[in-house]
C-alpha cells in the first residue's frame, strides 16, 4: 500500500503539483509556440507525453546499465540528449507515415521536442530524485499528462482571447504571457496537497 500511494503521488505530482510547464517552467518554447490552436496543442501534448515516457525508459536503463557500472555518470546529460534525439526522430518518421495531418500541423515544433528542456529535465530529475524504474516511468507519465492538460487549457483560452476586444498593446504574445502567469499561480496553489 505504501508503494501504491508513492506511485500515485508521483503521477499526481507530475500532473498538478510539479507541473513541468507552470511550476518548473520547462518546455515553455513549445508551450507558447503550439498553443494557438487546440488541435495542434493536443497533438503536441500527446507527442511530448510519449517522448517523455519512452525517453525516461531508455535513459534510465542506459544510465543504470551502462553509465553507473562503468563510472560514466559524468556523461549523463550528453547521453540523454542523444537518446532523446533518436527517439524523437523515430517518432517523427512514424508520424510522417501514419499521422500526416498531425505531422504537418506540428510543423517545426515536432523536431523541437528534441531540444525541449522538459524531456531532458524529467529524465535528469528522475535520476536526481532517486526514483526507481516504475516511479520514473510514472513521474514521466504524470509530467506528460500535466503538459498535455496545461497546453490544451492554454490553447482553449488563447482561442477565446482571439475573439475578445483586447487593447492592441496586449494582443498576441503579451496577453498569452499574462494568461500563463495566472495559470502558473493557480497551479502553484496545488503545492500543499501532498
Amino acid at each position: 500500500m505504501n508503494n501504491l500511494s508513492l506511485y500515485f503521488g508521483l503521477v499526481f505530482s507530475g500532473i498538478l503539483i510539479k507541473n513541468v510547464l507552470l511550476s518548473q517552467f520547462l518546455g515553455i518554447c513549445s508551450f507558447l509556440g503550439v498553443s494557438k490552436k487546440t488541435s495542434s496543442a493536443v497533438g503536441m501534448g500527446m507527442a511530448v507525453t510519449v517522448v517523455l515516457v519512452v525517453a525516461t525508459i531508455a535513459s534510465y536503463a542506459f544510465y543504470y546499465l551502462v553509465q553507473v557500472p562503468f563510472h560514466l555518470e559524468f556523461l549523463r546529460t550528453i547521453s540523454f540528449i542523444i537518446i532523446i534525439a533518436a527517439i524523437v526522430q523515430l517518432i517523427e518518421v512514424v508520424m510522417k507515415k501514419y499521422m500526416r495531418g498531425l505531422y504537418e500541423s506540428l510543423g517545426v515544433y515536432l523536431p523541437l521536442i528534441t531540444t525541449n528542456c522538459a524531456v531532458l529535465g524529467i529524465a535528469i530529475l528522475n535520476i536526481n530524485n532517486g526514483y526507481d524504474f516504475l516511479g520514473s516511468i510514472l513521474y514521466a507519465l504524470g509530467s506528460g499528462l500535466g503538459f498535455l492538460l496545461v497546453i490544451v487549457l492554454f490553447s482553449a483560452i488563447r482561442e477565446k482571447l482571439e475573439l475578445l476586444d483586447i487593447p492592441e498593446a496586449f494582443k498576441g504574445l503579451p496577453i498569452a504571457l499574462i494568461t500563463a502567469a495566472f495559470m502558473s499561480l493557480a497551479f502553484i496553489g496545488f503545492g500543499g496537497i501532498l
